[in-house]
């Protein structure tokens, strides 16, 4: 028997056999080139070609938190640094693109494997990743072949795993992670967390290949491995994984139960989704509803702006499948770390307190109108809230609300049916609007607290800037808290109720909290409804 020790990474017990991956890679030819226009012209399309790559593995993710790593890939991708150095390669070298890349991406990847700095070593990973895509895309192949594993179930060895080898490992032949290396702050860390998948990283060289075929149990929570394990230990481990599998089946218990506090108060648990794909998890977690459809993925995942008819299919296909239950559709969240290149629109030095959000949608008036158009005439399929991000000024709701009154007498005129009474909300996310939440109280129907952004801009801490400032966010910082418990307590005056939204809400630490708080709404990806439901049904309001 063989002890493994490292780092716990992903929860879950495991029992396989172990099987190194093997990697399919394109060899690098350099080649001189004449033309070295042509081959940066090569560059930029299997750039564009990976970005576009990029955008439909995000939109295929469930939640937002593989989505946010592929955004972040998308994001090198367009490093002014990392493009000029590529084009400076093909011209003062006279070389092909893809021996461009591979020796760009060669140096940046030393460069920050060299810091002292442990989140910019980890974005290593990311340029060999990112630089590994766009050959691939230059060498003709269109999808990832990086990794190849066998068709049955094991436990996957290897020195390391790039994102996008975690996300297109076929999930049904993998029990658990095994890495020889790795980081618990790494994207592929986060991957396996968010796929469900037993992980544990950094078991050192002891993880070698004359263990190819043992059998083994893993632990991803202890962050032990033990091959060919004895009786002693497969029954600890056994009674460990009966245990968890029990708080499963208490959680599985819970769907069809009332989201009602302990003092029996009503709480709305909604879930949050990208597309309508989202459904299936939606109705498999039980989710009173819908909080938050996050509507700008529908314009991320293409070439071109979906146009109505594309909008409204959406719309009506999730309100139909929702059968009467709320559903809350935010207008396009566009801008920030959410770019659409096909807008054309002007590069902005700091794009989060840029054109983004309600800001773009009465900046193009037409574009705005074209989604609520799709948005009302779905209304007549199911339950339908509208919301709008990133409200700031009274002006700014009172503008939007002029911008639905033309749509609904223009929808009249052409007699277009669509739901007169369609409630009109908000995302509170800057401190402004939490200051004001009174007077803007008095304009919409209900407040969704965007969590992620009104912590981001209440501490100044950007919430995507890595472990070099992650510890200065701080989500249930008392500032934040104080905007938030303000916000409801504004909202409640006029008789509107107050969501929830963001990470934070699936935080169960903090659920009771913001009960007292008096929030009346949560709204949380579709795993984190029953966790959040059983978090409720403990809480006491007063």
């Amino acid at each position: 028997m063989i002890s493994l020790k490292g780092t716990g990474v992903s929860s879950g017990i495991a029992y396989g056999e172990i099987r190194f991956i093997s990697r399919k890679k394109n060899t690098v030819n350099k080649r001189s080139v004449s033309d070295t226009r042509m081959e940066i012209n090569r560059w930029r399309k299997a750039v564009k070609s990976a970005s576009k790559q990029l955008l439909e593995m995000s939109r295929r993710q469930e939640g937002s938190e593989a989505a946010e790593l592929f955004e972040t890939h998308r994001v090198m991708l367009s490093d002014p640094d990392y493009v000029e150095a590529v084009e400076r390669e093909i011209k003062n070298e006279s070389v092909n693109a893809e021996a461009a890349v591979e020796a760009v991406g060669k140096r940046f990847s030393q460069m920050f494997s060299a810091m002292d700095n442990d989140y910019m070593r980890e974005r290593s990973a990311d340029v060999d990743d990112v630089s590994a895509r766009v050959i691939n895309i230059l060498s003709g192949n269109a999808e990832d072949q990086s990794a190849v594993v066998p068709a049955s179930p094991v436990i996957i060895a290897a020195d390391d795993l790039s994102p996008s080898e975690t996300v297109t490992l076929d999930r049904s032949t993998i029990l658990g992670f095994i890495l020889i290396n790795g980081n618990k702050n790494s994207h592929t860390a986060i991957l396996a967390r968010t796929l469900g998948i037993p992980a544990i990283i950094g078991v050192g060289e002891a993880l070698d290949k004359t263990l190819n075929g043992r059998y083994a149990a893993m632990d991803g929570s202890d962050g032990i491995a033990v091959i060919d394990p004895d009786e002693r230990m497969m029954r600890k481990l056994e009674e460990k994984r009966q245990k968890e599998n029990a708080a499963k089946r208490r959680l599985e218990a819970l769907k069809g139960k009332p989201d009602v506090t302990a003092d029996g108060k009503s709480i709305k648990v909604y879930a949050n989704i990208t597309s309508p794909k989202d459904i299936d998890a939606v109705i498999e977690n039980d989710a009173a509803g819908i909080g938050l459809f996050r509507s700008e993925f529908l314009y991320l995942g293409g070439s071109g702006l979906p146009d109505e008819e594309q909008q409204y299919e959406a719309y009506s296909e999730v309100l139909k499948r929702m059968d009467g239950k709320e559903v809350v559709i935010r207008t396009m969240d566009i801008g920030a770390d959410k770019e659409l290149e096909y807008l054309d629109l002007e590069k902005e030095l700091n794009p989060e307190l840029g054109m983004r959000g309600i800001r773009l949608c009465l900046s193009k008036p037409d574009l705005f109108k074209e989604q609520l158009r799709a948005l009302y005439r779905a209304s007549v399929n199911g339950r339908l809230a509208i919301m709008f991000p990133m409200i700031s000024s009274i002006w700014e709701i009172r503008e939007a609300k002029r911008i639905c009154g033309e749509v609904r007498e223009e929808l009249r005129a052409k007699g277009i049916m669509f739901d007169e009474n369609v409630p009109i909300g908000i995302m509170v996310e800057t401190p402004a609007a939490a200051m004001i939440a009174g007077d803007l109280a008095k304009e919409a129907d209900f407040f969704s607290v965007g969590t992620n952004d009104l912590t981001q801009y209440t501490l100044a801490v950007d919430r995507q800037g890595g472990r070099a400032v992650e510890r200065f966010y701080d989500a249930a910082h008392p500032a934040v808290m104080k905007l938030i418990e303000a916000t409801i307590k504004a909202a409640h005056v006029y008789g509107k109720w107050v969501g929830i939204c963001g990470e934070t809400a699936a935080d169960t630490s903090l659920t009771e909290q913001f009960i007292k708080m008096g929030a009346d709404e949560f709204s949380v990806s579709p795993k984190s409804v029953l966790p959040l439901r059983a978090a409720v049904r403990s809480s006491k309001r007063n």
